[in-house]
C-alpha cells in the first residue's frame, strides 16, 4: 500500500490543488457577499468555520477545509477506494480484487453517487442505484436482528460469475390522493416491497426494510457531537408534554466490544463511521475488512462460500482507514439564498410549527478522537440524532436494538436542497418513496403528525416559503 501511495502522490497533489483552488475561489466570493450585505446572522454556516460555499454538482465531494498535512493527501487515497469499482478475484489489480461473491454494488459511489443520495432503480434489473433490502426473521434478546437462514441479512441482487445472485428487489406503488385545506390536491405513492425471482426458494415469513443510501457530507461532525449533547434532547416519555419523545438507540459496537450510542444510519443503528463503513464494504460490495474478515455467505449458499477471494482481508487496514477518513471529512456546503425574504419566512414557519424539535438546528461539537478541526464548531445539521416514532405510514416492522419498527433517526437536512444538482433527482425519505419535499412532509406521522397538519393548513404562499427554505439547505 505504501508503494501505491508513493506512486500516486503527484496525482493526489494535483487533484488536491485543483480542488483547493476551487474552494478558495468560492470562499472569497462568499466573503465578499457577506461583507457587502453586512450579514450578522451566521446560521447559514452549517458547519461553522469549516463551511464551504458551492452550488456545483461536486458540492458533496469536496474535502473539509480543516484537513491538514498528510490527512489532505490520504483524503484523496480514500476517495479513490470509495469511487473505483472493485473487480472479481483473482486479478492483477490485487489492491482492488475480491468483489462479492454476492453484492449490491461494485463501489461505494455506485450507491452514493458523487457522495450524495441513492434512489429507487429506474428499471427492475438495475443494480447499484442505492436502494437495498434488509432482511430479518426476528430479534435476538439484545435487540439485534436475526438474519434469514438462507438469504442472510440483506438481499444481494448482484453476483460474480459462477455464483447465483439471491434475487431482485421488487416494488409496486399505490397512489394515495389527498388535498390541502385550500383545496389543492396531491398524491403520495405507497410502496410495497417483495423479492423477485428468489434463487434459493421462497423467503417465507420474513421482515423487510428498504434503505436508501444517504448523502455523506458532514458525518465527522455528527461523530464529534458529545453523547451528553445528544442525550440532552432525549425525552423518551414526553415528560414536557410537547408531543415529542425522542430517544437514543444503543447498539453493539464491534470496535469497542460493548454497547454504544448509535448515531449513524436510518435507525441510528451504527455507533461510528468506521463500523458503518466496514459493514457497507461487507454487505453492499462483498469486501472483507480487518473488522469483518469472513465473506458474507449464508451457510446454504455453497457456490458463494467456495468462490475465490481477494485475500484476507480484501482491503487492508491502511486503505480502510483512508476510506473512513474520506467519509469523515466531506465538507458541508453553506445554506443558499439565506437573505431572500421568502426563505426567511420559510425558516420562521419551520421553527414556529415545531419542526426544529426534531430537526435541531444548533449544536456545538465537542471533541473528535482523531480530527481536531471538527472540535468546538457550531454546526446546524438539522437533526437531533435521536429516534422518533414516525407513525404507521412509514413503519417497516423492522426493530433494531432500541428502535421499534416505526421509529427512525431524524435525518440531517443539510444538503437536501442540492440533491437535484448533485444526483439529478428529488427522491426523499428512507426508501425514496417521496418524489419531492412536499410528499416527504406529507408522509410524516406519529410524533410529527401535528407538524404535517400545520403544513396542510398553511396558505399556498406559506407552503411555498417553507419549501424554499428547505431547498436552501
Amino acid at each position: 500500500m505504501f508503494k501505491y501511495k508513493q506512486s500516486n502522490l503527484k496525482v493526489q497533489l494535483g487533484v488536491f490543488l485543483i480542488v483547493l483552488s476551487f474552494l478558495l475561489g468560492c470562499r472569497k466570493e462568499s466573503e465578499i457577499v457577506i461583507e457587502e450585505e453586512k450579514e450578522t446572522d451566521y446560521s447559514f454556516l452549517l458547519a461553522g468555520n469549516n463551511t464551504i460555499f458551492s452550488e456545483a454538482s461536486i458540492a458533496f465531494s469536496l474535502p473539509d477545509p480543516g484537513l491538514k498535512g498528510f490527512d489532505e493527501l490520504n483524503f484523496f487515497a480514500g476517495n479513490s477506494f470509495f469511487n473505483d469499482n472493485w473487480v472479481t478475484a483473482p486479478s492483477i489489480t490485487t489492491a482492488r480484487d475480491g468483489l462479492g461473491p454476492t453484492f449490491n454494488a461494485k463501489s461505494c459511489s455506485s450507491c452514493h453517487f458523487k457522495d450524495g443520495r441513492g434512489r429507487p432503480a429506474d428499471n427492475p434489473d438495475e443494480i447499484g442505484s442505492g436502494l437495498l433490502l434488509r432482511l430479518s426473521i426476528g430479534e435476538n434478546e439484545d435487540g439485534s436482528s436475526i438474519p434469514h437462514p438462507v438469504y442472510g441479512n440483506q438481499l444481494q441482487d448482484g453476483s460474480v460469475f459462477g455464483v447465483p445472485s439471491e434475487g431482485k428487489l421488487g416494488i409496486t406503488y399505490e397512489e394515495i390522493e389527498g388535498s390541502f385545506s385550500d383545496g389543492e390536491t396531491y398524491s403520495l405513492r405507497k410502496p410495497t416491497y417483495y423479492v423477485r425471482d428468489p434463487q434459493f426458494g421462497p423467503l417465507g415469513d420474513v421482515k423487510m426494510s428498504p434503505r436508501i443510501a444517504r448523502q455523506i457530507i458532514g458525518m465527522g461532525y455528527l461523530e464529534a457531537i458529545s453523547e451528553d449533547s445528544i442525550l440532552a434532547n432525549a425525552d423518551e416519555f414526553d415528560l414536557d408534554e410537547d408531543g415529542i419523545s425522542g430517544k437514543p438507540n444503543y447498539v453493539w459496537d464491534d470496535f469497542k466490544q460493548t454497547i454504544s450510542l448509535g448515531r449513524i444510519g436510518w435507525k441510528a443503528d451504527q455507533p461510528s463511521i468506521a463500523q458503518q463503513t466496514a459493514k457497507a464494504f461487507l454487505r453492499d460490495i462483498g469486501i472483507t475488512t480487518p473488522v469483518y474478515s469472513v465473506d458474507n455467505c449464508p451457510d446454504d449458499q455453497e457456490d458463494c462460500k467456495n468462490s475465490e477471494n481477494g485475500g484476507v482481508p480484501e482491503i487492508d487496514s491502511v486503505s480502510f482507514d483512508d476510506v473512513v477518513l474520506y467519509a469523515s471529512n466531506l465538507a458541508v456546503p453553506a445554506q443558499r439564498n439565506y437573505s431572500d425574504e421568502k426563505v426567511k419566512l420559510g425558516k420562521s414557519l419551520f421553527e414556529d410549527i415545531g419542526c426544529v424539535k426534531c430537526h435541531d438546528n444548533f449544536v456545538i461539537t465537542s471533541s473528535h478522537d482523531r480530527f481536531q478541526h471538527l472540535n468546538n464548531q457550531i454546526i446546524r445539521p438539522y437533526s437531533d440524532l435521536l429516534l422518533h416514532d414516525m407513525g404507521e405510514g412509514l413503519a417497516d416492522d423492522f426493530p433494531f436494538f432500541e428502535a421499534s419498527g416505526s421509529e427512525w433517526r431524524t435525518p440531517p437536512l443539510w444538503g437536501i436542497g442540492l440533491f437535484e444538482v448533485v444526483n439529478n433527482h428529488t427522491y426523499y425519505l428512507h426508501d425514496g418513496r417521496a418524489r419531492n419535499l412536499t410528499e416527504a412532509i406529507l408522509w410524516h406521522g406519529g410524533e410529527a403528525q401535528s407538524k404535517k397538519n400545520a403544513f396542510k393548513t398553511m396558505s399556498k404562499e406559506n407552503r411555498e416559503a417553507l419549501l424554499l427554505f428547505l431547498k436552501s439547505l
